[in-house]
């Protein structure tokens, strides 16, 4: 049986330059303070994410400094699944307004879209704490 994946994609306001927050998206240190419990990258460059003790390994597959970064994440082997889940963080911003926003895409088998709001707004919530914004 095939698992049923949810795209979620929401825009979050961060009142913080692109070259601050950029490293609070893609690099061990910075994850840790607000997206995971820890994060440890190996000699193969694969990150591994610690959530409630539990280790979800990913390949940073994109990214462009100071503008956006993707985690594809791997199965328990390290191999590439069929269907992987990912999450893409992309800073954007207006050119009306001048505003920063963090585009967060979480590709999932969380079906519930209000948990997973509830979590993004979470996590989004102790990033700007962290950021000032």
């Amino acid at each position: 049986m095939k698992a049923t994946k949810t795209k979620f994609v929401c825009e979050y306001p961060v009142n913080a330059s692109a070259k601050l927050l950029y490293p609070y998206l893609s690099t061990p240190g910075g994850l840790a303070q607000w997206f995971c419990d820890n994060v440890t990258v190996d000699e193969d460059k694969l990150f591994n994410f610690v959530w409630d003790g539990r280790n979800h390994y990913a390949e940073m597959t994109g990214h462009r400094t100071n503008r956006s970064v993707r985690f594809l994440f791997l199965n328990e082997d390290k191999s590439h699944p069929v269907d992987p889940y990912y999450v893409d963080f992309s800073i954007e911003s207006s050119e009306l307004t001048q505003e920063q926003f963090l585009k967060v895409t979480d590709y999932s088998e969380e079906e519930d879209i209000e948990e997973l709001s509830e979590l993004w707004e979470h996590l989004l919530q102790k990033l700007r704490e962290i950021v000032g914004g």
